[in-house]
């Protein structure tokens, strides 16, 4: 339905329906005051915040206040600044063709005020829509006073035949023309100190400074700023003033559970629509590439000042159906179920998102990837079977003892990525113990989830040293670890 305020053509109309124009601030503020007293969400899309971060921008917004955003990347900072637009008015009224979005009531550009002076109550209006009224910005090194705040036009001097010293002949920056909006820059610390400093008196007095011009320019904007706490590009740092103008800082964090992990990245990921249909995943795998990530936060060779983004396991989670589809197309199959050799696909989401120590660098992104893979498993096997090193303290019998013998005897498997489903299903199944060994403890887990468990089996008890795993060129061998030792110690691999 069309608000019958959208109908309004002109400053008078707008008098006569009594319209009341609000500081954005105050916007915002009326707005989320009604979101909780109906108890709706703030950001329905945000995960892992609803104790933490929102809370603080609750308070920030009822306390009028810019907002800096500090936090590691992949931490949904900028898709924070891109929602807070929900609290917006739908619509506001314009002066028609003002350039800096001028309230019909309270015009702050001469070009506006000139308008009012000759037409009064028949100036005309337009609506502007609330994503019209969200601006951002990337600070990079190049960034200039003239791009945030604005410089003064030859051209438009020349065209409308005015002297430098008239104020119309500036073009105003992204800032002014922000009036009455959210303005966001992402990535603070990267905006050069001399830069910073221009912001000093627009957040404090609404004051600005174009090549000599004395211009007071009461701006009304929602300033929201992101920044890393501490910036590992040494590119910069956030100058004293400038932070201690903004005045709620507030931290954000990754998940702290596997759970609100997984909910991102499945919210998050996008997979096309036959990847849903002939794909099956599992909790499990789920979990294992959740695990990837809390691995890599935890890791010696990882930088923690970087982080480990969430965009690792979203990416992640696509390139493990992607390897599942590129295997069952391979194969001339119609379905096809994720697999844990489906990792392997995972590992150039992991590369590309993680930033090394030196020792990592020594290690090679390679190797430090697939051990985070190993560490994973090692991890979620626990929660699933039991804990090989407990069974060795408790002196309680192995339940894996029938799989280790099988190896022990000199039995090997080569499980190849690409295997196809029916070589897959008949080369697990002719390890005697393993399916037993997934029914006694998941006995409600069938099908293709069960060759999961089972092949998830082999890895665990490999990464707890009871078996031995090897890279191939195309998948991985199992065999048997203390004959694999003794090989060595012989010199026959």
């Amino acid at each position: 339905m069309v608000s019958p305020l959208l109908k309004i053509k002109t400053l008078g109309e707008l008098k006569a329906y009594g319209y009341v124009s609000k500081p954005i601030h105050e916007e915002l503020r009326d707005n989320l005051i009604l979101k909780l007293k109906k108890k709706e969400r703030l950001f329905e899309s945000i995960q892992a915040y609803d104790e933490t971060v929102i809370p603080d921008i609750e308070r920030a917004i009822l306390s009028r206040h810019n907002i800096l955003l500090l936090g590691l990347r992949g931490q949904a900072k900028t898709k924070i600044a891109r929602l807070m637009t929900g609290l917006m008015d739908e619509y506001i009224p314009v002066i028609k063709g003002s350039e800096m979005n001028d309230d019909p009531f309270h015009p702050i550009s001469r070009v506006s005020k000139d308008l009012i002076h000759v037409h009064g109550d028949s100036v005309e209006i337009e609506w502007l829509h609330r994503d019209e009224r969200y601006t951002e910005k990337l600070a990079t090194p190049d960034v200039s006073v003239a791009d945030l705040i604005g410089d003064v036009d030859p051209i438009k001097a020349a065209n409308l035949k005015l002297p430098y010293s008239d104020e119309r002949v500036i073009h105003f920056g992204l800032i002014p023309r922000s009036h009455r909006g959210i303005f966001v820059i992402n990535e603070l610390p990267d905006l050069q100190a001399r830069i910073q400093v221009a912001l000093f008196n627009i957040l404090q007095e609404g004051d600005i400074q174009i090549r000599g011009f004395k211009l007071r320019l009461p701006l009304d904007i929602q300033f929201v700023f992101t920044a890393n706490p501490e910036d590992y590009t040494n590119r910069g740092s956030i100058v004293t003033p400038l932070k201690d103008r903004i005045e709620s800082q507030i931290l954000t964090h990754y998940p702290k559970d596997i759970s609100t992990s997984k909910q991102i990245t499945l919210q998050e990921a996008s997979l096309s629509d036959l990847q849903k249909k002939n794909i099956a995943s599992y909790e499990l795998a789920e979990n294992l590439l959740e695990q990837i990530a809390f691995e890599a936060r935890l890791s010696e060779f990882v930088d923690p000042k970087s982080g480990v983004s969430a965009r690792l396991t979203i990416s992640g989670y696509e390139n493990l159906f992607s390897s599942a589809e590129r295997r069952m197309l391979i194969n001339n199959e119609e379905r096809a179920g994720i697999r844990i050799s489906d990792f392997w696909g995972v590992i150039p989401s992991i590369t590309g998102k993680i930033e090394l120590v030196y020792e990592g660098e020594q290690e090679g992104t390679m190797i430090v990837a697939q051990n985070l893979i190993g560490k994973a498993i090692r991890n979620q096997f626990a929660a699933y079977f039991p804990n090989p090193e407990k069974l060795k303290k408790k002196k309680e019998v192995n339940p894996y003892q029938e799989i280790i013998e099988w190896f022990s005897a000199g039995n090997e498997i080569d499980l190849l990525n690409d295997l196809s489903q029916k070589e897959y299903t008949s080369l697990l199944n002719s390890i005697p113990g393993l399916e037993e060994t997934v029914k006694k403890f998941h006995p409600k887990v069938k099908g293709e989830e069960k060759l999961f468990y089972m092949e998830f089996l082999l890895h665990g008890l490999a990464e707890y040293s009871l078996l031995s795993k090897n890279n191939l060129t195309r998948g991985l061998k199992f065999k048997d670890l203390f004959s694999s030792v003794f090989r060595q110690a012989e010199g026959g691999e």
